[in-house]
């Protein structure tokens, strides 16, 4: 249930926001009545701020013309849901700037009552990301730029390398950017294959936004488009794994749009299919779970050759000078 101060303030963003708005119409916003959409406005009114009201068919609430608040009032529940998704960047698998994350965090923090502002970064204190493929991340510039030429309708100019290292020139229609099983895909129509594609953005060497403006099919839904090409059957390497464990725990690690999962007599089984097996053999051996593989063979082959990196890094010694020097350290002492 919201808290009826949140809703105070609520009300007086969307009216920031709006140049002007109907008393029902601010009622339906925010799943109240057209009485309490009026007290409430009558309790902002009596703390000072101007808004006015007019009556008949086109009447409503505004505003004073040249009123400006403080940049930033946020309740409570919005400040920890802005310092949830920044401190979760490095999840998101996104290159962002930590000295942009530390200064909006900061920003967040010092417009908060000294209450709130301590249970807040008392979270901040206590709470990890660990980022599984750090070496994908794609650019959050590169990540902002797309999203403009999205909103703008502009087509962009790609440089991208395919899973097969082959890089091809591609002029794009961008309809969305879109996270799935760990990875940021730009969804759009690609002029080059004449048809709707996904380009991973980790594998795009160059993007530019060009001016030609292109209109975007109002019925495409980029959600379901990755739906269809990657949990249905025509999409990426149709994969079969066997987990020796019960389903329901299963069930707790593995999202429910990495695949399929079925209850066996020795435990659950994962149909998945998935584009990258070298990927999909860390994100196993990442989830800490016994299994066997039943299809395709060349995930098997993955997995080895995965092992065998691992077992290669485990046996490789430090050389002499970084032994003497270790050993020369106030540390080992």
């Amino acid at each position: 249930m919201y808290h009826p101060t949140s809703r105070v303030l609520t009300v007086l963003e969307v009216l920031q926001s709006r140049p002007s708005i109907t008393g029902p119409e601010l009622a339906a916003r925010l799943e109240m009545d057209v009485r309490t959409v009026r007290r409430y406005i009558a309790h902002l009114q009596d703390v000072g701020i101007p808004i006015e009201a007019t009556i008949g068919r086109y009447g409503g609430y505004r505003l004073r013309p040249g009123f400006k608040l403080p940049p930033l009032m946020l309740t409570e529940e919005e400040a920890a849901a802005i310092m949830l998704g920044l401190l979760g960047t490095s999840w998101l698998e996104i290159g962002q700037s930590s000295i942009a994350v530390e200064g909006a965090l900061a920003k967040v923090s010092r417009v908060l009552p000294p209450q709130a502002r301590e249970r807040l970064n008392s979270l901040a204190a206590h709470l990890f990301f660990f980022s599984a493929r750090q070496q994908t991340q794609p650019d959050a510039a590169l990540l902002i730029s797309l999203s403009q030429a999205i909103g703008q309708e502009q087509c962009i100019a790609l440089d991208y390398r395919s899973l097969g290292d082959e890089v091809t020139h591609r002029t794009v229609e961008p309809y969305g950017v879109v996270g799935w099983k760990g990875h940021w895909y730009l969804v759009g129509y690609c002029r080059l294959r004449r048809d709707h594609r996904t380009f991973r953005v980790d594998r795009i060497q160059r993007a530019q936004t060009l001016t030609e403006r292109f209109e975007r099919p109002a019925d495409f839904d980029c959600q379901a488009f990755m739906m269809r090409r990657y949990a249905g059957p025509a999409g990426g390497i149709a994969i079969e794994v066997e987990f020796q464990a019960p389903l329901s725990t299963v069930q707790q690690r593995i999202p429910a749009s990495y695949g399929r999962l079925a209850e066996t007599p020795g435990g659950a089984l994962l149909h998945s299919r998935y584009d990258d097996l070298d990927d999909m053999a860390r994100y196993l051996m990442m989830l800490n779970l016994p299994f066997v593989v039943h299809q395709p063979p060349e995930l098997r082959d993955a997995l080895r050759r995965l092992g065998e990196r691992i077992v290669q890094i485990a046996d490789t010694m430090p050389s002499t000078e970084d032994s003497a020097a270790v050993s020369a350290s106030p540390a080992s002492t």
